[in-house]
């Protein structure tokens, strides 16, 4: 589970959106996790599935193989255990893909240092003393 919840970070670096890991292992022959994460922008996507790539390669794990580069609205990274998706918003409304694996338990990934949906929480209680 390490290399997935590395690989979300990785995502959410790039401030990818809709961030989900889910847990295969039991259901699949396939892999043990997907991480699935959403871009705005072909752009976007082209970054978040190279920052992926990189901070993986810079922890030891090499991709199996990859798909989607050129047009980067679905781009599918293999590593064998782990599959990442990285979908632009759109293609991954079309797809649903969390959809095909409703029965797969998701795993909680919270950003370090942030709130569950990737962004640091600015909310703060102003002018209020403890009772």
């Amino acid at each position: 589970m390490a290399k997935a919840q590395k690989a979300a970070q990785a995502a959410s670096d790039k401030k990818a959106k809709e961030i989900v890991i889910l847990k295969l292992r039991d259901l699949s022959v396939i892999c043990d996790y997907f991480v699935i994460c959403s871009g705005d922008s072909t752009t976007q996507v082209k970054a978040i599935s190279e920052n992926v790539g990189k901070v993986l390669k810079e922890k030891g794990s090499s991709p199996i193989g990859s798909e989607g580069e050129s047009n980067a609205h679905w781009v599918l990274i293999d590593y064998g255990d782990v599959i990442v998706h990285v979908f632009e918003g759109e293609t991954r409304r079309y797809y649903e893909l969390e959809k095909l694996w409703l029965d797969a338990p998701r795993i909680d990934f919270t950003d370090e240092g942030k709130n569950p949906v990737g962004r640091k929480d600015k909310r703060t209680v102003s002018g209020r003393g403890h009772q």
